[in-house]
């Protein structure tokens, strides 16, 4: 597959290149998307991701780590957002979406666990990571990404 290379901004510049990937897709109503991350640091990001899509018709899924036992469904709260819920969740993706988290040092997960946990699906593959984490950790030789969106966040300026 030939790679082209976007250069966006901000948070906008997270939200609309994964909004435009999901729209082209071609899923259908009640197709699943699921979303595999760190509890707590990814979390939010996912709760972004899912609410920039909230109008198009599919199940979202918070899978914590790799461990698919733990599945939730992601609802939208009116006046919150999207959330993730204490509703289980059975996965059986359309879609996935890896978060760079899961690539962390001192994360328990490989690449090759996630290569494996997602061949059981043949989905769609799309990552999110910041500072080229996946690049770093070495996951870009194991997974080829449909779609790889790479932020920055540096500098991070604190005033006191």
């Amino acid at each position: 597959m030939t790679k082209t290379h976007e250069v966006y901004q901000s948070v906008p510049g997270i939200l609309r290149p994964f909004k435009a990937y999901v729209q082209e897709a071609g899923l259908s109503d009640g197709d699943q998307i699921v979303y595999y991350g760190c509890p707590g640091t990814c979390t939010p990001f996912i709760e972004l991701l899912g609410f920039v899509i909230r109008d198009i018709p599919v199940e979202q899924v918070f899978v914590p780590l790799l461990d698919e036992t733990k599945a939730r469904k992601m609802k939208q709260v009116p006046d919150v957002g999207m959330q993730v819920s204490n509703e289980a969740a059975v996965p059986d993706p359309d879609m996935v979406v890896l978060m760079g988290g899961l690539s962390m040092p001192n994360v328990p997960v490989t690449a090759e666990e996630a290569a494996d946990l997602i061949r059981k699906y043949d989905p769609d593959l799309a990552g999110v990571c910041f500072m080229k984490m996946f690049e770093k950790a070495g996951w870009l030789d194991v997974l080829d990404f449909d779609l790889l969106i790479d932020a920055n966040i540096d500098p991070v300026d604190v005033w006191k």
